[in-house]
Parts: structure tokens; C-alpha cells; sequence
């Protein structure tokens, strides 16, 4: 796959409503992918990708993506079996967003702790203060176990 172009030479015109894939990555070579289900488009995760997950992405069929606390490239799904099949990738106006769209496999878990979605808990303000509030979204596996050799 040849590389991206850079946005930053192309016109306005171009970038918002032309027919030419060139994601605009942050100064670390990044961009922000939110990741929803294929059949639900219920939201799973945001992470980031860089070109390279992006080509693993569109190459292999299955979602990678870019860890910043690890530094590193990562399967997504690669240790836990909760992979992300490849269906379709999305990109806003000005291409500094991606929008993943996968089928889920595993136990149907994209998040760590075990839930369909990382996003399961919502702010709430109570007595003046902000807290979170778990809403009902159990774990479809026990965490401890599926990463206990991972320790």
C-alpha cells in the first residue's frame, strides 16, 4: 500500500469532499479511532491507530491499533480472543477521526474489563459532586482469569 497523502496539501475542497484518503494524524503520527459494532453501531472503544495499524487494519481483516502506554502496534483482541473482524472504515469531513466499524468475536467483550463496550459507566452529578454510575453492562468474562497468564 502506498503511503497517505499529507492533508496539509490539499485544498479544502479536496480534503472535505473529495474521493482521496488522506487521515490527518496528530504530531505523534496518530489518529483517534472510534470503534462501533457492524450490525448495531453501538459504540465499543475509541483508540488511536497509526498508518502502519491502519494498513494491518485494511490488510489482514482484523482491527489493529496503536498503544501509547506501550508504545507499540496491537492486535486488538490478540491476547484474549475477543478479536475485532474488519468490516468498514469511515473517516469525518476533515479526516481527523476514524470510525471503525467490526464484528466483534470472542465472548462479544471489546473492553478489558470484560464488557461489550468500554463505555459503560455514565457521569452523574450527586449532592454537588461528579461520580460515576455503572450502568447495565456486566462482564461477559472474569478478567482475572482471562488475563492471569498475562500478569
Amino acid at each position: 500500500m502506498p503511503d497517505f497523502p499529507d492533508p496539509k496539501t490539499m485544498s479544502k475542497s479536496e480534503l472535505e469532499t473529495g474521493n482521496v484518503f488522506a487521515p490527518s494524524f496528530d504530531q505523534n503520527g496518530l489518529i483517534l479511532a472510534i470503534t462501533c459494532d457492524a450490525n448495531t453501531n453501538e459504540l465499543l472503544m475509541a483508540a488511536y491507530m497509526n498508518e502502519e495499524s491502519i494498513r494491518l487494519t485494511l490488510e489482514t481483516g482484523f482491527v489493529h491499533y496503536y498503544s501509547r502506554s506501550r508504545q507499540s502496534l496491537w492486535k486488538k483482541g490478540e491476547s484474549s480472543g475477543e478479536l475485532q473482524q474488519f468490516v468498514e472504515m469511515r473517516t469525518d469531513c476533515d479526516q481527523d477521526i476514524l470510525q471503525i466499524l467490526a464484528i466483534q468475536t470472542g465472548t462479544g467483550a471489546a473492553c478489558h474489563t470484560g464488557r461489550k463496550s468500554c463505555l459503560y459507566r455514565k457521569v452523574v452529578a450527586q449532592n454537588g459532586k461528579l461520580q460515576l454510575e455503572t450502568l447495565d453492562m456486566p462482564p461477559l468474562f472474569d478478567p482475572a482469569q482471562k488475563y492471569k497468564s498475562q500478569g
